[in-house]
Parts: structure tokens; C-alpha cells; sequence
């Protein structure tokens, strides 16, 4: 067990607050948060808020104290730390955000009541990885690879669809993001041309295998593979999500399954279509995933 909780010095409330976090797994976080009677109203993303007054309580029943620096230090080595932008109270505001300006020619409210019904299907209550912080990224990920310009409209809609709807069933769920799209953007008034492909995109991330000379598809698809590229500890986290989101699966089936997958990325060649992509993410993510096949 590593539960770590740093001194009360954060004031809210009228009183003072300290952190506590696990440097292993949220869950066994929640486990000692839940017997110590912590509030599960208290969690913020990656820790509890916990009064002055439970400090001395939670460390006799095992919570080791620390300064808050070193708190935060090995929070973020171990991969659970979530950045403030990250949190959903301030993601949903960035996104929303984004998908007001995606899409100007739609009156505001009805700009925000459809950004807000995809944004809670992004964040349905069984999704660990596939959540609106995978939005996110993708996004950021256009960002970058289309700097200094915006990337194509179609490219940004596909990727506020591809996950839209997700039950774990690879293939039939892209069906169902792809027929929500033409949905709600046919409903929304865009043009048939523009639609349509926006459909054929996110129908495309069943595989991430866009064809020679598909601009818009080597962006989504390599927008939403830059996580395999994350740094050893991002890609920890990255792994243990999608690995709580098959919960139900057994370790055997769960490992015959995902190595299937890791051994259809790494036969990609090359994984990463674009320039900025390939330059960017190409390597590490090559590491990754050789290192996370020699110990399936």
C-alpha cells in the first residue's frame, strides 16, 4: 500500500484542507478513502480533499505522511496525476469552447445543447480511457500536427464523433458513432458532401489504415495513435484505463486480445502518415508498444 497525504495547508471552507492520493492505483485509493469514511464527494480527479481534522486519523490507519511536494512529485511518477486543464469541470468549459467554434453557423443554444448532449455521451460513467480527455487530446493533437493552421472542418467533426458512442465492441461502435454523426449533422443543416465525410472518417478509425494520399484521414488517425507515443509513465496510464475499461474480461482473454491489437500497430508501417506525426510520436511509441507486448 502507498496512500501519501501531505500537510493541511490549503484553506477552504474555514478550514484547512490536505491532499491524499495513491502513488499505485485509484482503486486502492478509493478502498482506504471508503473504510476511513472519506467523503466520496471529496475526490477530485486524481485525490481526496480531506479536513485538518481527519490528517492525524488517516495517518494512524496507514496514509504515510509527506511534504506536499513530494506528494506531487510522486503522483505524477506514477502516472495518476490529472493537470488541472484536464479536470472536467475546466475540460467540458474547453471543449464546449471548441465546438462553438467548429461549427458558427448554428445558433448558439443550439451550438451548446448539441456540444453538451455529445460531451455526456463522452463521459457515460463506463469509460476509463475513451472519455472526454481522449477528446481532448485528439484535438490538441490536430493542433499540432496542422500548426500554424486549423485543421480541416471535417477531420475536427470526426473527431468529436469516432468515440461518441462506445461500448467496447470494436467495429459496431464506430457503425454507431458514424450513424449519430450523419444524425445530428444532417439535423444541425451541413452540407451532404461535408457529411459524408465526416462518416467515412470516423468509420476509418476502426483500423487507422488511411489510404495513400488521404490527407484528412492520416490526420485523424494519427491524432488519435499520439498517445502511444506518450512518455513510459503516460503510457501506464494510458494502459491501465483501457484495460479497466474491459474489467469484465479475463487476464487470459484480456491479454490474447490486446496483443492482437498492439501486433496490428506495430505491422503499420509506417504507424504515423504524417510528417509531423511521424517525427513527433513515431519512436516512442514504437517502444511502447514493443515493451507492452513482451510482457502480454
Amino acid at each position: 500500500m502507498a496512500i501519501l497525504i501531505d500537510p493541511p495547508l490549503w484553506p477552504a471552507h474555514g478550514t484547512w484542507f490536505s491532499h491524499l492520493v495513491s502513488d499505485v492505483s485509484l482503486a486502492e485509493l478509493h478502498a482506504f478513502a471508503a473504510a476511513a469514511g472519506v467523503s466520496t464527494r471529496a475526490f477530485d480527479a486524481d485525490h481526496y480533499d480531506v479536513p485538518a481534522r481527519m490528517h492525524d486519523d488517516l495517518v494512524t490507519r496507514g496514509a504515510v505522511s509527506v511534504p506536499a511536494g513530494e506528494l506531487i512529485r510522486r503522483l505524477r511518477a506514477s502516472g495518476l496525476r490529472i493537470p488541472a486543464r484536464q479536470r472536467p469541470h475546466y475540460r467540458r468549459a474547453a471543449l464546449l469552447n471548441r465546438w462553438e467554434r467548429i461549427v458558427p453557423e448554428l445558433a448558439p443554444g443550439t451550438a451548446m445543447t448539441t456540444g453538451n448532449d455529445l460531451l455526456d455521451r463522452w463521459e457515460e460513467t463506463h469509460r476509463s480511457y475513451h472519455t472526454s480527455a481522449h477528446l481532448l487530446d485528439v484535438l490538441e493533437a490536430l493542433d499540432l500536427l496542422c500548426a500554424p493552421a486549423t485543421a480541416p472542418r471535417p477531420v475536427l467533426l470526426a473527431a468529436w464523433f469516432h468515440d461518441a458512442v462506445y461500448r467496447g465492441v470494436a467495429g459496431a461502435d464506430e457503425r454507431a458513432s458514424a450513424e449519430l454523426a450523419q444524425s445530428t449533422l444532417a439535423a444541425a443543416g451541413l452540407e451532404r458532401m461535408e457529411i459524408d465525410e465526416v462518416v467515412r472518417l470516423v468509420l476509418l478509425t476502426r483500423g487507422h489504415s488511411p489510404g495513400p494520399g488521404d490527407t484528412n484521414g492520416a490526420l485523424l488517425c494519427d491524432a488519435d495513435l499520439a498517445v502511444l507515443g506518450r512518455d513510459e509513465a503516460g503510457y501506464r496510464r494510458y494502459l491501465r484505463q483501457v484495460r479497466a475499461e474491459y474489467a469484465h474480461v479475463t487476464d487470459a482473454d484480456w491479454r490474447t486480445g490486446r496483443s492482437a491489437v498492439v501486433k496490428h500497430l506495430l505491422a503499420q508501417e509506417p504507424l504515423f502518415r504524417t510528417t509531423v506525426g511521424a517525427a513527433r510520436w513515431q519512436e516512442q511509441a514504437r517502444t511502447n508498444l514493443e515493451a507492452e507486448l513482451r510482457g502480454l
